[in-house]
């Protein structure tokens, strides 16, 4: 004989008022003993509440986003015979069945088929609301149990829980296990971000048109590859343009080089491109900044590590100089050959390119006149520095010509709006301009 019993929150603790997050069971399915029933998180933890008993669930009375203390009602549970003969000995104070008639409930795959009473010649099971024994199957287990961690670190990596096979307890999927999927080639193809569906390149038979060639793509030139793709379809990128009259500080620059008495105190145009943007992210903490993996905070960074792209043989690489707050033109211009010699030279550390604040990828050696950089994420924006080009600018009531170099700003729409972009080159573009300001 069943009986049905109510399910409530048990002691949880402090916590008060706390958000139901996921529920993992539906009316009809049949659980064991602690097999999760919802999912509960509060500020400070997630937690799950287990069922009390074996049996089919019949009613639940809480849906995602409300709101359940100790005590408060989950939903009703049918205790088939066996739990339920189980639990009437400890309710009645009667002394407990001896183990070896199975005082605990049974596990849920030892639980026997519940029986099917004969009512005017018609089994009780086509009754409404009793699910029917072919049915049983159906409705034996949930597809996978799964921690609130284990669910997250999915969710992050868009991979389906129902396809990852667990090595914990009773099948339980842990960590390891979701890590151990998402190395799978076809862990990939299922991550699609904010559920967008976008469309494989089609394959075509080159060969069939002429003749072709086959050739590898290098290490680094992967690995750009999927991180360039990641950030174009994930990051809403806006570019700025603007212009910086470098007329004085040119000047200045050959005056500096034509003394500079050894070669690495040479300077080109980067260490001053590097001490505007650091007197930018001063100025505009918000560029020196990232999302946070959810999306919904802000990390402001107290300091100021500037990447610079650089064009290799095998590919770009980005190595980052660290604390250019602290140091002179000269020695940023030292700095920058010294990693510029190592990433062509292959020996570029990989912690050399890591902690990033915000890169500058100069093609001015190379011609353009403006490109629009893809951010390295997470920083929320780059620089693109084309060729600077003679131009008649009117000044004093008169066209004059100045050596104008065009910039182009790429940022993060969701943390950068466009005034505030606006602001941070025109600010730039001023240091630039009066070199007295920068120094």
């Amino acid at each position: 004989m069943a009986t049905q019993e109510k399910i409530l929150v048990p002691d949880i603790g402090d916590f008060e008022d706390v958000e139901v997050i996921e529920i993992m069971v539906s009316p009809g399915d049949r659980v064991a003993v602690e097999d999760p029933l919802i999912t509960l998180e509060s500020d400070k933890a997630s937690m799950e509440i287990p069922s009390p008993w074996a049996g089919v669930i019949r009613e639940i009375t809480v849906a995602v986003g409300a709101r359940v203390s100790r005590g408060s009602l989950i939903g009703t549970i049918e205790i088939e015979a066996v739990a339920a003969a189980a639990k009437a000995p400890a309710e009645s104070g009667e002394a407990e069945v001896p183990a070896a008639t199975g005082s605990a409930p049974p596990a849920r795959e030892d639980l026997p088929e519940p029986a099917a009473p004969v009512a005017d010649g018609k089994p009780a099971a086509d009754a409404p609301g009793l699910p029917h024994p072919s049915e049983a199957v159906a409705t034996t287990k949930l597809d996978f149990h799964a921690g609130p961690s284990v669910r997250k670190m999915a969710r992050q990596l868009g991979i389906d829980l129902s396809k990852v096979k667990g090595s914990g307890r009773r099948g339980r999927i842990t960590n390891a296990d979701v890590e151990a999927y998402a190395r799978k080639p076809q862990a990939g193809k299922e991550a699609k971000p904010d559920g967008i569906q976008i469309p494989g390149v089609p394959a075509v038979d080159f060969s069939k048109f002429g003749e072709i060639e086959i050739q590898a793509m290098k290490r680094i030139q992967k690995i750009s590859a999927r991180n360039l793709h990641r950030n174009w379809i994930t990051i809403p990128h806006v570019t700025h343009f603007d212009e910086a009259d470098v007329t004085d500080l040119e000047s200045f620059r050959k005056k500096h080089n034509d003394t500079a008495r050894e070669k690495s105190d040479r300077l080109t145009m980067m260490p001053f491109l590097f001490k505007a943007i650091v007197s930018g992210l001063k100025k505009f903490p918000t560029f020196n900044a990232s999302l946070d993996p959810e999306g919904e905070n802000l990390i402001l960074k107290k300091y100021f590590h500037i990447g610079m792209a650089v064009d290799t043989p095998n590919g770009l690489l980005v190595p980052v100089i660290r604390d250019a707050d602290r140091k002179s033109l000269q020695d940023l211009a030292r700095e920058m050959g010294e990693l510029t010699i190592k990433s062509r030279g292959g020996t570029v550390k990989r912690e050399e390119m890591q902690g990033g604040c915000f890169t500058i990828s100069n093609l001015g050696g190379i011609g353009g006149t403006g490109f629009t950089p893809i951010i390295n994420a997470p920083e929320v924006a780059i620089l693109g520095v084309p060729r600077a080009s003679i131009k008649p600018v009117f000044l004093d009531n008169q066209f004059v010509p100045r050596l104008m170099l065009p910039l182009a700003l790429s940022y993060d729409h969701r943390v950068v709006d466009g005034a505030l972009a606006a602001r941070f080159l025109a600010h730039v573009c001023e240091l630039l301009t009066d070199i007295r300001k920068m120094l």
